[in-house]
């Protein structure tokens, strides 16, 4: 029975959720949800904020009125259960008696994977509508979180995209740029960095304020393969989750392919193709939460058209380590599907019920889950108890102090206890400051803090290489260790207790205060060695006020500087006094005129390549960091490259990573030679490739006194179309002779050169899908600079390196003099994902004169 009080769909919208050619854009899902929450005493709707591009983020809470109306009681009951701590077993089962399960849901992450923010709409309705005892169950026992777009920007963009070529030859075609400004579709990784807005929405409710049992965040995939992906996970298993996690994930899923079986869903994979080591967006990192966290994957249409597959066309993944080596029935694949017409409705219907039947489990077993939320924390802070180490150590006064006090707020963002010393203590035989801090294991959030700041090792086993040895890809980076990609050292210790007379508990986000210390008609010194000091500089540069770059070692009163650090000139006081407070510099006073080597800095005009083919992720990111640290940039594409002179618009010009043919683009008949272009299937106009002529009007860019940054991949298109006299010497190279996926790798800098200023002499670079760099033989060495290089052995620090001795005292960063300018080559990722703080000064070098 449904309650014909409240709007339908149908009614709302004009047509059914899910039909061919329609796509309900985002305004009006706003609105509808905001019209059902006036007409239903089951919802509640709450704005959490602008999304990066200023559209409404919601989050939709759906319960039974009694429970909505009870909703901060509930939800200080399921914080004290998703905790543990001090809990008696009399007082755990009250409190689970009395508790309702938390279950969240995301929809549209992944802006063309338009299919779950179709459904959310109908998904609510029939929530708050049907009157049978099922749906009555789910509302008394359940507080249903649903956020019914995670990325509002990118669905508009889709859907203005979908409407312009409508009933054209492109009708269906996906977006030709980054489905979000920034991140596209790497917005799903960043989980535990927090950068983009939409991230920071998500992890307040998730890991601070909401605690959920269960969630589960729905995607689209291929569309040549399985209908529809549920849980679990296939291996390798990640490790330091609570084991209840996986099995939570497995007893979630069956019941789930169950519920789709029996609809006469066919096509349903589980326990395939998907592992559970993966990247830590939400639907990962969540495990490590506690939270049984996991996805569907719909197999994807042409958008909202209709997509004809035949029989013949159908295939797997093909991949025996991940559980799905051919289409034909098995037993987490018993029901193939035969092909024909694939629509938007069948994504909506499917996911639908997979939501819903998420939504039943736990409703008919609330308390098993509760309690299961109850055991999963207490027996992961009995783990960090007994287990080692006991605690990890951050001191407050590192190569990067201020970056130290960010590592430690996006720890706090996720929910994770930090202790800070209030007086010095001893451990691991070593004094330790006041301010030290102390991450200590005992807590539920044991597995998130093993996870982002433990040594990991990527596991090389059965699972991970095919039977003749071949590495067998992980699914994204093979680790994720947050203070290694950050430049934080942090020092595991076995045997430290939490003293209430040493510790004192952290429970606002640090706030770093800086100070000006006296006052100078010399000007202000400042620590190149920060990389918030480089956003100051590019402050002082927009006024037009000059700021100076020390070549040299200095000393300031009883303060040392490495060669990099920063003087402001005198008559900057005033805007050194109101940045103090927001940036936690300290500036220290000349007392003399500088001598010595030193020059001026100069505000240089920098660009960077934009391609269309669906945009380049990494250009994205790249654009976010500049932002962040207010370097001015132009984004160039094709035309702007190939229609005029460089020289006159740049200094210099940056390259994202990208593999040469993405950059010069092909011709269509290349292009249609690939079984999986995508290239000719979008509109002429945005048909990507600055072509022979573009590479000429870079090289002469160079030639006449421009810096070309070329980013990992990029160093290809830079070496071979610019004839560098330097070999990448893994080109070619087999998986087997050398592997190494998105691991963090020990290096040394040149700190006395003016693009290793700032670095500290020993650091971590991310490598992935990197080059390695040795200068060949030739009359002009000396035009060939080497900046950071790879030590002669135990080169890994994090991740997976088959093949160590192929970087053994390799070049990853040189700086090579080509004419009148340079070019210079990034064998690694300095700013990946806006994460790596470690090595953004490496990149913010090479941006300023």
């Amino acid at each position: 029975m449904m309650n014909n009080q409240v709007t339908s769909p149908e009614t709302f919208f004009g047509f059914q959720l899910g039909c061919d050619r329609k796509i309900a854009a985002w305004d009006k899902i706003v609105a509808y949800l905001q019209l059902l929450e006036q007409e239903s005493d089951c919802l509640q709707v709450i704005d959490m904020g602008p999304s990066t591009e200023g559209n409404p983020f919601l989050l939709a809470f759906i319960s039974s009125p009694q429970n909505l109306t009870n909703l901060a009681r509930l939800q200080a009951v399921n914080a004290e259960i998703s905790d543990a701590r001090g809990l008696s077993e009399e007082l755990a089962k009250a409190l689970i008696s009395e508790g309702k399960v938390v279950l969240c849901q995301s929809m549209g992450l992944h802006a063309t994977e338009i299919g779950s923010t179709q459904m959310a709409s109908e998904l609510t309705y029939d929530l708050i509508t049907r009157t049978d005892a099922e749906t009555q169950r789910i509302l008394d026992n359940v507080i249903f979180l649903m956020f019914p777009c995670l990325n509002p920007d990118g669905l508009i963009m889709t859907t203005d995209w979908y409407n312009k070529y409508f009933d054209t030859e492109y009708e269906g075609c996906n977006l030709p740029w980054l489905y979000h400004k920034y991140a596209g579709h790497d917005n799903n990784r960043d989980a535990f960095m927090l950068n983009l807005v939409e991230s920071q929405y998500v992890a307040r409710i998730l890991f601070q304020e909401w605690h959920p049992q269960v969630f589960q965040d729905h995607h689209e995939m291929g569309s040549y393969g399985a209908r529809l992906y549920v849980a679990p996970y296939s291996e390798p298993i990640h490790p330091h989750a609570d084991p209840l996690v996986w099995r939570e994930i497995s007893w979630y899923g069956a019941h789930m392919a169950y519920r789709l079986e029996e609809a006469g869903k066919t096509g349903v994979l589980n326990a395939a193709q998907f592992p559970a080591w993966g990247h830590l967006g939400f639907h990962w990192m969540g495990n490590y939460h506690n939270i049984a966290s996991i996805l569907t994957e719909s197999a994807h249409t042409k958008l909202a058209t209709p997509l004809y597959i035949h029989k013949g066309q159908l295939q797997s993944q093909g991949d025996p380590l991940r559980a799905f080596p051919h289409y034909k029935p098995q037993t987490n694949f018993p029901h193939p599907w035969l092909g024909g017409w694939w629509r938007l409705r069948d994504i909506v219907e499917q996911q639908k019920i997979a939501a819903w039947s998420l939504l039943d489990l736990a409703a008919r077993h609330k308390d098993t889950v509760l309690s299961n939320a109850y055991l999963k924390a207490k027996r992961q802070t009995a783990r960090g108890a007994t287990g080692t180490p006991s605690a990890y150590l951050i001191r407050p006064i590192q190569h990067d102090a201020l970056t130290v006090v960010d590592l430690i707020n996006k720890l706090l963002a996720q929910g994770i206890d930090i202790q800070k010393a209030t007086q010095a203590f001893t451990a691991n035989d070593s004094t330790y400051s006041v301010g030290t801090y102390a991450i200590f294991l005992n807590q539920p959030k044991m597995a998130v803090i093993k996870t982002l700041l433990g040594q990991t090792f990527f596991p090389d086993d059965a699972w991970t290489r095919t039977p003749d040895g071949t590495p067998n890809r992980p699914y994204d980076t093979a680790t994720d260790t947050v203070a290694e990609f950050m430049g934080v050292k942090v020092e595991p210790v076995n045997t430290l207790a939490c003293d209430d007379a040493i510790f004192a508990l952290l429970t606002t986000p640090e706030q770093p205060t800086g100070r000006l210390v006296g006052e100078s008609e010399f000007g202000y010194i400042f620590d190149g060695r920060l990389n918030e000091s480089f956003r100051f500089v590019n402050q002082l540069l927009a006024r037009d006020l000059q700021v100076i770059c020390v070549d040299e070692t200095i000393e300031v009163g009883d303060t040392q500087f490495p060669p990099g650090a920063f003087v402001a000139p005198a008559e900057s006081k005033e805007v050194l006094e109101g940045f103090t407070s927001d940036s936690g510099i300290t500036f220290y006073t000349l007392e003399q005129e500088l001598s010595g080597r030193w020059h001026e800095v100069q505000k240089l005009r920098v660009g960077m390549y934009q391609r269309y083919h669906g945009g380049n992720m990494d250009e994205g990111w790249t654009r976010l960091v500049l932002e962040q640290f207010g370097f001015p940039y132009q984004t160039l594409k094709d035309d702007d490259i190939t229609g005029g002179d460089l020289s006159q618009q740049l200094d210099v010009f940056i390259l994202p990573s990208d593999t040469t043919d993405r950059i010069v683009g092909k011709s269509e008949k290349d292009e249609a030679d690939e079984d999986e272009s995508k290239e000719f299937n979008v509109p002429p106009a945005y048909r990507s490739g600055i072509g022979t002529e573009g590479v000429k009007a870079i090289k002469q860019f160079v030639e006449e006194g421009g810096t070309l940054l070329a980013l990992n991949e990029a160093c290809e298109f830079a070496i071979e179309k610019l004839d560098l006299q330097v070999r990448n010497t893994l080109k070619g190279k087999s998986s087997k002779a050398f592997f190494c996926p998105g691991s963090t790798l020990k290096a040394t800098v040149n700190t006395n050169h003016p693009l290793g200023y700032g670095m500290p002499d020993e650091t971590l670079i991310l490598f992935w899908d990197s080059p390695a760099f040795e200068i060949q033989h030739s009359r002009f060495s000396e035009r060939y600079e080497l900046i950071v290089q790879y030590p002669e052995k135990a080169i890994l620090q994090s991740g997976w390196l088959v093949g160590e001795d192929q970087l053994s005292e390799q070049a990853a960063m040189v700086s090579a003099q080509y004419g009148a300018g340079r070019v210079i080559l990034f064998g690694f990722r300095p700013q990946f994902r806006a994460q790596t703080r470690g090595t953004f000064k490496l990149f913010f070098n090479a941006l300023l004169g």
